[in-house]
């Protein structure tokens, strides 16, 4: 009976420890690897294309929505926590930050990494993102999705959808944390596309570049400190999210801003959490040793005009009531291109367009092409459009314009 009432007393002692315990299991905290930061300098030669563990990865410029390097990019795989990203948007889009959430029983038992969230606790969505963002919550992901949609299937959904409407047409999702799921996965290059885009809302942005910071939890404050070991240690880095499941091995989205250049590294698949935080490193410093953003929208504005000026006015309509046509340059809606070093003299601008039209003409339709080329590939088309309809001439238009060719003739002799 003493032995009992031992273990119980010793069991109760250790829960209130647990509750009062201010640390925050994350998600590279299941793995106990610390990293030294300063065996990350890259000694490799930059110039080579890196060599690195992780079985995909990317360099997704963000200006030109350009791949700069990629390893099987296009590679279905598990994704982990790097869910959160997509989480987060959905949360942004369709929540109040300011609203109050009590934790479920579902949200306080889910297993992995946790905020240590329990049952009925109140937290705001605003303190729930950090606590999804920065220690990789899957307690909280749950509680902000069981709030949004009433449960992970309807949640799950609402990422779906999303991914459909951003053309992300290799993944899917199961849940809101990325818990393993063979039916749960993403691309590198569509988890660099899907980053791009919650980069451009100012919170997300502002959250993923958060070092540490305090939530309020029944009123208590917490601290909390952001997973990604790259932020507020590597130049330039601004987030994004860490990631780790057995499934998914290693897994790190971080973005980078350097030189007016700014990238998305993805490492999908990395045996160890050195790995994926070496080979993150060697992307972005191989990224900003080689390539830079060339702005192009006055390159492509000057040769339209000259050609405008020279060609432009060749273009004949046949039978038409107007002789040539008024030409207009699409808008160019990419800006950017990105460039190895040392690649401006091999930009080159080439327009190819017809030569006559037979009338009637209708508006807008395309007379010709503006191509970019870098190093005889491709980089931008834009269409030349005809900005004005001609209509046919009729037996009308025939006689007036005998009548004015005779006067000209007269005149003349």
């Amino acid at each position: 009976m003493y032995k009992i009432r031992n273990i119980i007393t010793l069991i109760i002692i250790c829960n209130i420890i647990t509750l009062n315990f201010n640390f925050v299991l994350a998600d590279d905290d299941i793995d106990d690897e610390n990293i030294e930061m300063d065996t990350l300098n890259v000694s490799a030669d930059l110039s080579n294309e890196p060599e690195v563990n992780s079985r995909s990865a990317i360099i997704y410029d963000r200006k030109s929505k350009e791949i700069i390097w990629g390893k099987k990019e296009n590679e279905k795989r598990k994704m982990a926590s790097t869910t959160k990203i997509m989480t987060a948007i959905i949360i942004l889009e369709k929540c109040n930050l300011n609203d109050t959430v009590i934790i479920s029983k579902k949200a306080a038992g889910t297993g992995g990494s946790r905020l240590g969230l329990k049952v009925n606790d109140k937290v705001s969505v605003g303190d729930l993102l950090y606590g999804l963002l920065l220690v990789s919550g899957n307690d909280a992901a749950v509680a902000l999705a069981e709030y949004t949609a009433g449960n992970i299937a309807s949640f799950a959904e609402l990422m779906n959808n999303k991914a459909k409407e951003l053309k992300l047409e290799n993944t899917n999702y199961i849940t809101p944390h990325g818990l393993d799921s063979d039916e749960h996965y993403t691309t590198a290059y569509e988890l660099a596309k899907m980053t791009d885009y919650a980069l451009e809302n100012t919170t997300f942005a502002k959250i993923v570049n958060t070092k540490s910071y305090t939530v309020t939890i029944n009123g208590n404050p917490k601290k909390l400190s952001n997973t990604n070991e790259l932020l507020g240690n590597l130049s330039g880095v601004n987030g994004v999210k860490t990631g780790f499941t057995n499934g998914a091995n290693r897994c790190l989205v971080t973005s980078v801003n350097r030189k007016n250049m700014n990238i998305i590294t993805v490492v999908l698949g990395a045996d160890t959490k050195k790995f994926r935080t070496v080979d993150s490193v060697k992307l972005i410093e191989y990224a900003y040793s080689n390539y830079k953003n060339i702005e192009i929208t006055d390159l492509i504005n000057d040769k339209y005009s000259n050609w405008k000026e020279t060609y432009g006015k060749k273009v004949v309509v046949n039978k038409g009531i107007q002789k040539n046509i008024e030409t207009k340059l699409e808008d160019i809606e990419k800006k950017y291109i990105t460039i190895k070093n040392g690649e401006e003299d091999d930009i080159y601008v080439q327009i190819d367009s017809i030569d006559s039209l037979e009338a009637p003409v209708q508006e807008r339709i395309i007379i010709g092409k503006i191509k970019l080329f870098v190093n005889d590939e491709i980089k931008v088309t834009i269409n030349i459009i005809n900005d004005k309809k001609v209509e046919k001439m009729n037996v009308i238009d025939y006689y007036k314009k005998l009548l004015t060719n005779n006067f000209e003739n007269m005149c003349e002799v």
